[in-house]
């Protein structure tokens, strides 16, 4: 069992950066892979990145490369999603997402825990 819990989301101007923080308790955390995904008001929820057990693989959406790299510390139990050059659409709720298979997803189904979510929202 792994427990996700978000930290640092806030209000930003277009073009500037945030880094959120994905801090899970439990011993398996390093074996698993993780993703960030976020939901905009009024639609689903769509991948942004992921990355594998040990770092040194990751997948991006389209809308994430070249502006957020998505990194993590095992030592620390943490994930990370530096985010820059943001923009208005990048406004929703972000949620961090865990799973025990060594596969990349792009599909919320396919992760197994969640955190409860932080809010971006960038002003233009």
């Amino acid at each position: 069992q792994v427990q996700l819990e978000e930290s640092g989301g806030g209000l930003v101007q277009a073009g500037g950066s945030l880094r959120l923080s994905c801090t899970a308790s439990g011993s398996t955390f390093s074996s698993y892979y993780m993703g960030w995904l976020r939901q905009a008001p009024g639609k689903g929820r769509e991948f942004v990145a992921a990355i594998n057990w040990n770092g040194v693989s990751t997948y991006y959406a389209d809308s994430a490369k070249g502006r957020f790299t998505i990194s993590r510390d095992n030592a620390k139990n943490t994930v990370y999603l530096q985010m820059n050059s943001l923009k208005p659409e990048d406004t929703a709720v972000y949620y961090c997402a865990g799973d025990p298979s060594p596969r990349f997803s792009r599909w919320s189904a396919e992760y197994t825990y969640w955190g409860q979510g932080t809010q971006v929202t960038v002003s233009s």
